[in-house]
Formats: structure tokens, C-alpha cells, sequence
């Protein structure tokens, strides 16, 4: 899927209600888009923590207008596997990261900055 709007519409389909239901859901999985514009933008939030994160964020369920709960986890994995097919941990795409020497670097801080 290439925008929020259509993981709405399939959750739609899915659980019932409008799309806008669970429009916020889906825009926060993608909001990362705005500082990394391609697909590697899924790495900060298309995990199983993200998962857990957006529900700690937009709690435990959502009350659709047709008047039903549907868990945000399970928004957030439709999300998720709509787009990657399966739902990765933070551990999968992180072990791809190459490593850079600024990465591990612990500057010593001078002691007027402490």
C-alpha cells in the first residue's frame, strides 16, 4: 500500500466503520515519511514495537462509528503487513544498519559542560 488513506479504507472493509475510524492509526504509522521519503522510513515505526507503541499512544481499542471496539493492534498489524508482508521486530532492521565510526563515538565532555 502507497498511503495511509488506502490502510483506512481496508480497515474499513475489515472491522466496519468509515475509514476515517482509523485514519489517525495509519497516519501515524506514516508520518515518518515527511523526514525519510522512501521505503526505509517503515524502520522506525513497521515492527512489533511500533505496533505496541501506537497502542500505548491510541490506547488499548478504537470505538468505530458503527459503534464497534476494534483493538489497535490489530490496526497496526494490518498496517504493517500490508506493507512488508509480515511483521518484522526492530531487530530485523536494525542488523541491516551499517555501522558509521560517529555511531559508537562517546565524545569526552569538557568540564565546563558539566
Amino acid at each position: 500500500m502507497s498511503h495511509p488513506f488506502h490502510h483506512a479504507v481496508s480497515s474499513a472493509r475489515k472491522w466496519g466503520g468509515e475509514p476515517s475510524d482509523y485514519q489517525p492509526i495509519h497516519d501515524w504509522f506514516d508520518e515518518t515519511k515527511a523526514h525519510f521519503a522512501d521505503f526505509r522510513h517503515r524502520a522506525m515505526r513497521h515492527h512489533s514495537e511500533g505496533i505496541y507503541l501506537a497502542e500505548r499512544i491510541f490506547g488499548t481499542t478504537i470505538t468505530t462509528s458503527a459503534g464497534r471496539q476494534v483493538p489497535v493492534r490489530w490496526v497496526g498489524e494490518q498496517h504493517v503487513k500490508e506493507d512488508l508482508g509480515r511483521i518484522p521486530t526492530i531487530k530485523d532492521w536494525l542488523s541491516n544498519l551499517r555501522p558509521e565510526r560517529w555511531m559508537g563515538a562517546t565524545p569526552k565532555l569538557e568540564a565546563e559542560t558539566l
